[in-house]
């Protein structure tokens, strides 16, 4: 049993604690909004990410192969909104300022998920490696799911902690604005990779 879990424990926590999107998300978040207004954010990731990996293994990943041309649109608006985004955080100015002073609802972030790219290729690729083609897919899934709640879940918080932590560093406008413009430009570096 352990033998079977601990590759999904090592794949869960190596992509979920390096940058992308959401990590990035969230550690803006954390900068301008602190802990107690970016919690709906963080929750609707750590409940939307595995939503999405159940929803992959259980279909969505078949009407996709079926029509092809719904996997582009959602990609390339994923990718849209991510650009977006970038330019949001980039252009904030001072710490609370970022989304019209708004941080991102819980759905907000559910939401998201079905349009980040990392998202996607995590999902997808958890499903291809650890799951069996005889296997029961929904209890892989789940497994698969969990594993993203329970490992997953505190790497986020890491990058949460690091924007609260770093609002000490940057009460000087000048350095906010230097951070602010070069989180705006690794989200948008994240997209790169994604345009083929």
């Amino acid at each position: 049993m352990l033998e079977a879990l601990l590759p999904i424990a090592l794949f869960v926590f190596s992509t979920s604690i390096t940058p992308g999107p959401n990590n990035l998300m969230i550690m803006s978040s954390g900068l301008n909004f602190g802990v107690g207004r970016s919690m709906p954010h963080f929750l609707g990731i750590c409940v939307g990410f595995p939503l999405m990996i159940i929803a992959i293994g259980l279909g969505l990943g078949a009407v996709f192969s079926q029509y092809p041309i719904l996997h582009e649109v959602v990609r390339w608006v994923g990718i849209a909104y991510l650009l977006y985004l970038a330019w949001v955080i980039a252009n904030t100015r001072e710490v609370g300022s970022a989304e019209g002073k708004k941080p991102f609802t819980f759905l907000q972030a559910v939401a998201f998920q079905w349009v980040n790219p990392k998202g996607w290729i995590m999902a997808v690729g958890a499903l291809a490696a650890f799951t069996t083609p005889n296997g029961g897919m929904l209890m892989e899934a789940g497994r698969i799911a969990l594993a993203f709640i329970l490992i997953g879940g505190p790497c986020i918080v890491v990058w949460l902690m690091f924007g609260v932590g770093l609002k000490q560093l940057l009460k000087e406008p000048r350095y906010l604005r230097i951070f602010n413009i070069t989180m705006g430009l690794l989200l948008a570096a994240s997209v790169i990779t994604m345009i083929r």
